[in-house]
């Protein structure tokens, strides 16, 4: 496993990573057009400079992102000004306990608060075809732990995004170019915002 890219941001830059999955991770798109690099344009159209490192792993469950956590933090030239955290989507493909996905983002965002590190959460919903009973458990885990660690929250990641064919790949679950820009222009000010503090 590599670390993030270990660009030094300049002492005026702040430092952004965006751990999460595949929607971070820039599935299926081409180098430039994933979250971490789009949204860093984003925020420039707003005279914000920053440095979005992208430290998203396609296929990550709450379980390997808690597993990779230290290290990537590790790994970054300096404690970084904000992490966005957007894991659980592929516990809730895999029907996995909605427990453990609490409880390892809940371990995740109390490493971060342990390092001094903002956090801005990036929510899933369960898909409909889950049932009435795991959405119960499972949609609320995002807010929850953004009320108890007082974290930035942006409640759904594929809001305006999912069910908009022209936005999405053809699996109808990722964003595409456009999809993402979609979603990093909705992201924007929430992340402007905290990282003004």
């Amino acid at each position: 496993m590599e670390p993030p890219a270990r660009a030094t941001p300049s002492a005026d830059r702040k430092l952004v990573v965006a751990f999460g999955d595949s929607l971070y991770a820039g599935y299926n798109l081409d180098q430039g057009q994933g979250l971490a690099p789009v949204l860093e344009r984003a925020l420039a159209d707003r005279g914000l400079k920053a440095q979005v490192v992208n430290a998203g792993v396609s296929g990550d469950t709450t379980t390997a992102g808690r597993a990779r956590l230290a290290f990537t933090l590790d790994g970054l030239p300096r404690k970084p000004d904000l992490m966005l955290v957007g894991l659980g989507g592929n516990d809730m493909l895999r029907g996995l306990s909605p427990q453990e996905t609490r409880d390892n983002l809940d371990a995740i965002l109390r490493e971060a608060k342990a390092r001094g590190i903002p956090v801005m959460l990036t929510g899933m919903l369960a898909s409909p075809n889950m049932g009435a009973d795991y959405a119960a458990a499972f949609n609320p885990i995002f807010p929850d732990l953004a009320h108890k660690y007082d974290a930035a929250l942006y409640p759904f990641m594929l809001d305006g995004v999912l069910g908009e064919r022209a936005l999405l790949l053809p699996d109808g679950i990722h964003p595409n170019a456009r999809g993402v820009t979609v979603i990093a222009r909705r992201l924007a000010p929430i992340v402007a915002q905290n990282l003004k503090g």
